[in-house]
């Protein structure tokens, strides 16, 4: 049986150049490293779908090497790779994964990385140092990635470093629709939302705006040549016998949170909680977070958190259904920005 032809499209009137006009469909693909293969599990089912077969190696050396089971050519990819320890061989993979992508001729590559890696150096602080967060993005480009998806980068600024389409994703509809849900009605009376340090005021404001509640703002000043080394000056704001909502955008040591809330505590807080969306919890954060200062500790799960890091007090949120939403949108040529009132 013959082939049929494809249509010749010579509509020169409308200004339209001849050429061939074929029926394709898009066909969405997730992918997945081995960072955190739940996370892209579950985003992969709120969208219906399964997660491309794909084969993983460490050799004896260490080096890695990717392979995808099956034909991607034409496919609009969604590689979901987060970055929790070892944060650079999950930076290598991603890369490779990357590479594997472009040479198998995917129509189009996302990253989507719920915590961006090395986001924390995103400027010089001092002489002669790395713009880290600058170089990751250039890797990604280099290696083949057209679009980059995250969850609340640590400064909005690195999505310039990215010579190509950034989807910043927010945490908040999330933590505050179980804040919403689950503050008591003598919490939602006494509430204060508070900022860890003066980086943090703007995205607390903007809870501030959505509970409808005061703002207090912590002044804390780092020593620049020690890392995660913190002293809590003073409090900017009544929190005397209030209950402080301390958020921020990820908890990693645990430093600025214990010391934070352990102020509040002094200052006379009635009750500490901290709402934060990347979960790194390096040691020794699990113990700081279970000081006498912290009454409830919420998170979501763009980091894998292993279930020794995990305690009593904590309560860990998905961020699945959100990064399918985004994922959905960015296929069907929709708004992200309308996700979050305009705000993306």
């Amino acid at each position: 049986m013959a082939r049929k032809k494809n249509r010749v499209d010579l509509d020169r009137d409308n200004g339209i150049a001849p050429g061939l006009v074929a029926k394709t469909k898009k066909r969405l693909v997730v992918a997945s490293g081995r960072s955190h293969p739940e996370l892209a599990k579950q985003v992969a089912e709120h969208l219906g779908t399964e997660l491309a077969p794909t084969e993983h190696r460490t050799f004896a050396s260490g080096e890695i090497y990717t392979r995808f089971e099956v034909s991607i050519r034409g496919c609009d990819v969604f590689v979901v790779q987060s970055f929790g320890p070892p944060v650079n061989e999950w930076l290598m993979e991603l890369l490779i994964m990357l590479d594997a992508l472009k040479r198998a001729s995917a129509k189009r590559i996302t990253v989507v990385a719920p915590y961006f890696p090395y986001s924390r150096q995103d400027k010089k602080g001092r002489g002669r140092e790395p713009i880290s967060a600058r170089l990751v993005a250039d890797l990604l480009k280099t290696a083949g990635a057209d679009r980059i998806m995250s969850v609340d980068l640590h400064a909005a600024q690195i999505q310039g470093f990215f010579d190509g389409p950034v989807d910043h994703l927010f945490a908040k509809p999330v933590l505050l629709e179980h804040f919403e849900q689950g503050l008591t009605g003598e919490d939602r009376e006494t509430l204060t939302v508070v900022s860890p340090d003066m980086g943090r005021v703007r995205v607390a404001d903007t809870w501030s705006d959505s509970l409808g509640a005061p703002l207090a703002i912590i002044h804390k000043r780092r020593d620049p040549k020690v890392a995660n080394q913190v002293s809590v000056h003073e409090i900017v704001g009544d929190v005397k016998g209030r209950t402080c909502l301390l958020v921020d955008d990820m908890i990693d040591t645990g430093g600025t949170i214990q010391k934070a809330a352990q102020a509040l505590k002094a200052s006379g807080a009635r009750k500490v909680i901290v709402a934060a969306t990347h979960a790194i919890f390096s040691d020794p954060a699990t113990e700081r977070l279970q000081d006498a200062a912290i009454d409830e500790v919420v998170v979501t799960d763009t980091v894998p958190l292993s279930a020794e890091r995990r305690f009593d007090r904590l309560t860990v949120l998905p961020i699945a259904p959100l990064l399918a939403r985004a994922i959905h949108e960015v296929f069907e040529d929709g708004s992200v920005t309308s996700m979050f009132g305009g705000d993306a």
